[in-house]
C-alpha cells in the first residue's frame, strides 16, 4: 500500500519521481504528491486523484532541482483530500516527508507538539514526523531524524529532505518496506523494485531499524541509536522492460498471457534429470521428511493457492496439511506441534499479516518455509527456507501469473516429497514430470480461446451477481474465480464448494444469476454434474469449464469453455485461466480500471 520514491542525483527530479510513481501505481492509491529542493527552497505539489492529475499540476508549475521525494497515498488516517496527500511539511516549510505505514501513537505526539506551538494542516498520522524533526533539529538532520524515530510507535517507512541540508536525503525503515537504489552519481529510495529499474539494478533491501543517510555519491546506514550498520548490495535480475505493457492494453492481460513462459522457466530451473529438485539446493529434504504436518498461512489469492496446495500435499505426499488466512492465524493462539512446518505464501514477500504469521511461528520454535516472488523481501529474509516462484514483476493488482506459479511450486514440492517418501513410483514420477512439461502448451491453447471468452463476457457483463462452484481440488478455483471478478469488475461474486450449495446458497439461484461451474473430469466429476443439474432446475444461467471432449456438459451449460485434459492434481492450473480472462473482459466492458481497482493495493503492508 502507498508508494515512495526519493531521488538525489543529476537528473531532473520531477521526471524521475513522476515516472517512478507511475511504476508503483499497482500498490494502490488515491492521491499523489512530489516535493523538491531548488536553489535552497522547498517546493510542494500534491493533489487527490491519479498521477495524471499530478502531472497536470506539475506541468503548470514546473519543479526543478536534483533532489526530491514523491508519494502515492492509500488513505488510512484522514479523508482523500489535497491536504491529506503527501508530502507533509513542518511549520517552517523546510522539511518534507513521505511516509508509508501507520504511526500508532500519533494522537499523543500530535497533542504534545500542538502544546509546543506546532500547527497541523492535515488529518493524517504522518504529519507528526516532519514536526518532530523540526522540533529536534539543531543543525544536524540525521540527529533530528534519529531522535524522531525513537518517539514513533507502529509501522513506518519514510524519506526526508530538508532545504536546510539540500545535499542529503534520509530514508528510514521499520516494519514497512523500503529499498535503496545505488546508481552512478545518484541514489534512490523506493517502496518496490520497479520504480528503480530504469536507473539501477544495484539495490539494498533495508531491514527494520535501518536509517540511511544518502548523498549523490555515497550512503551510510545506521541503527536507531546512530551506530553504523552494514548491508549487502544485491543485483536485481529483472529487466526494465518487464514492467512495460509490451503492446497489451493492460498489465493484467499481459500477465495472464505470460503464464506459459513462467512455467517454462520454472520447470527448467526446478526439474533436473527427470526429477523435481526444488529442495536440493538448500538441503531441506531431510528436514521436511521429518515433518508430520504442513500449516500454510497466506492472504487473498495466495491463500487460494495454499488451499490447493493442501490437496496436493495430502494426495501426493500423504502429509497432513491445512491452510488458514494469515489475518486469522496470527490471532488464533494456535496449538503448535514441534514437527509442524509453517509455510508462508506471498507474492510480494511483504504482506503484513503473513509476515506476522512468520514471526509468530518462529517465536514458537517452528521452521518456516516461504514461497515468494520478490527476492530479498522481508518474508524471504526472515524465513528459515525460501522457494522463489520466479514470476517476474507482477504489476496488475489482481494476481494471475504469480498464482499459477505458486501452484506449480506447490505441485513440485508435493511431488518431490511424495517421491522421496515412496508414495510415488519412478514410472508415476516420470508421468507427472512429462505432464508438467506439457502444461505450458496446454495453457497456450486456452489463451487462444480468448475471443470465445470475450464473447461470453459480452453476454454477462451487465449482471450484478455471480456464483462460482467447484468441488475437490477445484473448490479453491471457484473461490479464486469469484475473487478475480469482484476485484476488478466490482460485481458481487461468491465462490462455494458445489456440494454445499443446497445447504444455503442455492436460495440465490434464479433465471438472472450466472453460475460458473468448474467441472473438469476429476474424481468428483459425477458429483459436480449433479450440482449443475440442481442449478439448471432452478433456472440459473450456467457457464461450465470442462475437459476437452466432454459432450455431456453441452446438455446443461449455456456456455462451455473447454480446457485440455490433464492429471486431476494439475487441473486448477488450467481451469483458472478462463476465469482470469472472463473477469478481465467483463471488467473492461464495465469500463473499470483493471490494473488499479478502487480501494485495493497490490501489497498490503499494514494491518
Amino acid at each position: 500500500m502507498c508508494g515512495i520514491v526519493g531521488y538525489i542525483g543529476n537528473k531532473d527530479v520531477d521526471s524521475v519521481i513522476l515516472v517512478g510513481l507511475e511504476k508503483l501505481e499497482y500498490r494502490g492509491y488515491d492521491s499523489a504528491g512530489i516535493a523538491a529542493i531548488d536553489e535552497g527552497k522547498l517546493f510542494i505539489r500534491k493533489r487527490k486523484g491519479r498521477i495524471l492529475d499530478l502531472y497536470s499540476l506539475v506541468n503548470g508549475k514546473p519543479i526543478r532541482g536534483k533532489i526530491g521525494i514523491g508519494h502515492t497515498r492509500w488513505a488510512t488516517h484522514g479523508k482523500v483530500t489535497d491536504e491529506n496527500a503527501h508530502p507533509h511539511v513542518d511549520c517552517t516549510g523546510s522539511v518534507a516527508v513521505v511516509h508509508n505505514g501507520i504511526i500508532e501513537n500519533y494522537i499523543e505526539l500530535k497533542d504534545e507538539l500542538t502544546s509546543l506551538g506546532h500547527k497541523f494542516v492535515s488529518e493524517t498520522d504522518s504529519e507528526v514526523i516532519p514536526h518532530l524533526i523540526e522540533e529536534y533539529y539543531e543543525g544536524n538532520l540525521l540527529e533530528a531524524v534519529l531522535k524522531t524515530v525513537n518517539k514513533l510507535q507502529g509501522a513506518f517507512a519514510f524519506v526526508v529532505i530538508s532545504a536546510k541540508e539540500p545535499d542529503k536525503m534520509i530514508g528510514v525503515r521499520y516494519a514497512s518496506p523500503l529499498i535503496l537504489g545505488i546508481g552512478d552519481d545518484e541514489m534512490l529510495f523506493a517502496s518496490d523494485i520497479p520504480a528503480l529499474l530504469s536507473h539501477t539494478k544495484r539495490i539494498i533491501t533495508l531491514e527494520d531499524g535501518d536509517v540511511v543517510l544518502a548523498t549523490q555519491k555515497e550512503y551510510e546506514i545506521f541503527d536507531f541509536e546512530g551506530r553504523k550498520r552494514s548491508r549487502d548490495v544485491t543485483v536485481v535480475t529483472w529487466e526494465a522492460d518487464m514492467v512495460e505493457k509490451e503492446g497489451f492494453p493492460h498489465y493484467m492481460l499481459k500477465e495472464i498471457h505470460e503464464q506459459p513462459k513462467v512455467f517454462v522457466k520454472n520447470i527448467a530451473s526446478y526439474i533436473k534429470e527427470g526429477e523435481p529438485q526444488i529442495l536440493k539446493d538448500f538441503n531441506l529434504r531431510r528436514i521436511l521428511l521429518n515433518k508430520n504436518e504442513f500449516f500454510i498461512q497466506a492472504s487473498g489469492t495466495s491463500l487460494h493457492a495454499g488451499m490447493i496446495g493442501t490437496y496436493m500435499l495430502q494426495n501426493l505426499a500423504r502429509i497432513k496439511s491445512q491452510a488458514e488466512y494469515s489475518s486469522e492465524f496470527r490471532y488464533k493462539n494456535p496449538v503448535f506441534d514441534p514437527r509442524t512446518l509453517v509455510v508462508a505464501i506471498s507474492q510480494s514477500g511483504e504482506t503484513a499479516d503473513t509476515l506476522a504469521g512468520v514471526r509468530l511461528a518462529k517465536s514458537n520454535g517452528l521452521d518456516v518455509l516461504s514461497i515468494v516472488n520478490v527476492q530479498e523481501s522481508t518474508i524471504a529474509r526472515e524465513s528459515d527456507y525460501v522457494i522463489y516462484i520466479n514470476a517476474g514483476p507482477e504489476i496488475g493488482v489482481a494476481s494471475t501469473k504469480a498464482y499459477t506459479a505458486q501452484l506449480l511450486i506447490l505441485a513440485l514440492l508435493s511431488l518431490e516429497i511424495g517421491y522421496l517418501k515412496g508414495f510415488i513410483t519412478d514410472s508415476q514420477l516420470a508421468d507427472y514430470v512429462n505432464e508438467l512439461k506439457a502444461l505450458p502448451e496446454k495453457m497456450r491453447s486456452i489463451l487462444a480461446k480468448e475471443a470465445q471468452i470475450q464473447h461470453i463476457a459480452e453476454k454477462f457483463y451487465s449482471a450484478n451477481n455471480f456464483m462460482f462452484l467447484g468441488r475437490g481440488i477445484n473448490f479453491p478455483t471457484a473461490l479464486e474465480g469469484a475473487l478475480k471478478l469482484k476485484e476488478i469488475s466490482y460485481i458481487h461474486a461468491t465462490g462455494y464448494a458445489a456440494g454445499e450449495m443446497k445447504h444455503g446458497p442455492i436460495a440465490l439461484v434464479d433465471e438472472n444469476l450466472p453460475v460458473v461451474v468448474v467441472a473438469p473430469r476429476t474424481s468428483v466429476y459425477s458429483k459436480t454434474i449433479s450440482n449443475i443439474q440442481e442449478v439448471r432446475a432452478r433456472g440459473g444461467r450456467i457457464i461450465i469449464v470442462a475437459t476437452d471432449g466432454d459432450e455431456n456438459v453441452r446438455e446443461f451449460g449455456e456456455e462451455i469453455i473447454y480446457i485440455p485434459e490433464t492429471f486431476e492434481i494439475f487441473t486448477p492450473i488450467l481451469s483458472i485461466i478462463p476465469l482470469q480472462l472472463l473477469a478481465y473482459h467483463i471488467a473492461v466492458l464495465r469500463n473499470c480500471d483493471v490494473d488499479k481497482p478502487r480501494n485495493l493495493a497490490k501489497s498490503v503492508t499494514v494491518e
